[in-house]
């Protein structure tokens, strides 16, 4: 299984979503609180070369962009085999 990791603050709803849709796939995922931990911003700015919103969410180290971006990778069948799990 990939290593999973998202970038959050409270009260998104795309947070929400994003994490939701991990959870109904049974993937583990490290999350990233970003007002409640130091230099994070700033790390997740660098990351993506500059994205200031979330969630910004990386599988195996590389960066696939936000909530809609996830679910669009997931309508077109190829998160599945990017979180390495069976449909």
């Amino acid at each position: 299984m990939s290593t999973v990791e998202i970038y959050t603050k409270p009260f998104c709803p795309y947070c929400h979503r994003a994490k939701a849709l991990l959870e109904k796939k049974g993937v583990a995922y490290v999350e990233i609180d970003v007002p409640s931990t130091p230099g994070a911003r700033d790390e997740m700015m660098r990351r993506t070369n500059g994205a200031r919103t979330v969630p910004q969410i990386f599988i195996d180290g590389r960066g696939i962009g936000g909530s809609d971006d996830m679910a669009a990778l997931d309508r077109a069948g190829e998160l599945d085999p990017l979180l390495g799990v069976t449909g």
